[in-house]
């Protein structure tokens, strides 16, 4: 049985979204936790950027209309970024462990991971997820999608910066030294 573009597409957020709901069973109590309305607002504006990379009925008007012509080759690149970013969202997942968050927080003694993906970039989750979401944008060629891309990209920075500050708090200059050794979301070698 052959796959289809969209199954071959959709298959690694399946993954992704099975992984994230098992592991979320085995996490450190939170020390630090977020304010409601930043949280709120993260939420909302992650949603309304879901809503327009998964959702063929937000294909409205222009934001229906195709930014990139639909050849076979570049929606095969569009999964391919795809299976790549998804597999590090996972990896980064896997390797942050118990101290992962989908809130802005510090755990209970919380120890800066600089391992796996940490080793190259501080939010390599946040990068992953982002070069999934480049490969949907491909595989759809709608501009909903190149919409949902930038708006998640504007968003997962602002979270990142977030986090940045809430660290650097708690690990001084442990955490600028790791700065200056990693990107922030492209990979710093």
């Amino acid at each position: 049985m052959k796959l289809t573009i969209w199954q071959s597409e959709m298959f690694p957020w399946y993954v992704l979204l099975a992984y994230w709901a098992v592991s979320a069973l085995r996490l450190k109590q939170i020390k630090v936790n977020e304010d409601i309305p930043g949280r709120s607002l993260h939420v909302a504006l992650m949603v309304l950027a879901a809503a327009l990379m998964f959702s063929p009925g937000l294909a409205i008007g222009p934001l229906g209309h195709q930014f990139v012509s639909q050849t076979a080759w570049l929606q095969e690149i569009g999964v391919v970024f795809t299976w790549l970013g998804v597999a590090l969202a996972v990896r980064a997942r896997y390797c942050i462990g118990q101290y992962w968050s989908g809130r802005v927080t510090l755990k209970v003694d919380h120890q800066l991971i600089q391992s796996g993906p940490y080793a190259r970039i501080r939010h390599p989750i946040y990068t992953g997820l982002l070069l999934g979401l480049a490969g949907l944008a491909l595989v759809v060629g709608e501009w909903r999608c190149v919409i949902g891309l930038v708006l998640a990209s504007i968003e997962l920075s602002r979270k990142a910066a977030k986090e940045e500050q809430l660290l650097l708090s708690e690990f001084g200059i442990s955490y600028q030294a790791y700065r200056q050794r990693t990107g922030f979301l492209v990979p710093r070698f």
